[in-house]
């Protein structure tokens, strides 16, 4: 059986491994890629088109409250459950 210190060792080795095969698979992929850049004249609009404006500026984007409790001023969408404070009641009196 092997010492901890022996496989501290082991250790070290593989992770100096490791990052060695890493760098050199990086460096044949990006050889790579550049030659296909280069065979069919891409651009990086070609290799990274933009991003669909339509969806991200959707995602994420607030809600106006529809509805305010009197006494405390707090506030709700209208969106996912009701608040306590609205719940079986008429929304409508609640309306901003």
């Amino acid at each position: 059986m092997s010492s901890y210190k022996d496989l501290l060792k082991q250790r070290e080795a593989l992770e100096k491994q490791i990052q060695e095969a890493r760098k050199r698979e990086l460096a044949e992929a990006v050889s790579k890629v550049r030659g296909l850049i280069d065979e069919y004249g891409l651009s990086a609009a070609d290799v990274f088109p933009a991003a669909r404006s339509a969806r991200s500026s959707s995602a994420g984007s607030k809600v106006a409250p529809k509805y305010k409790n009197p006494q405390t001023g707090e506030t709700w969408t209208g969106r996912g459950k009701a608040p306590k404070w609205i719940q079986d009641q008429d929304r409508s009196k609640f309306e901003i």
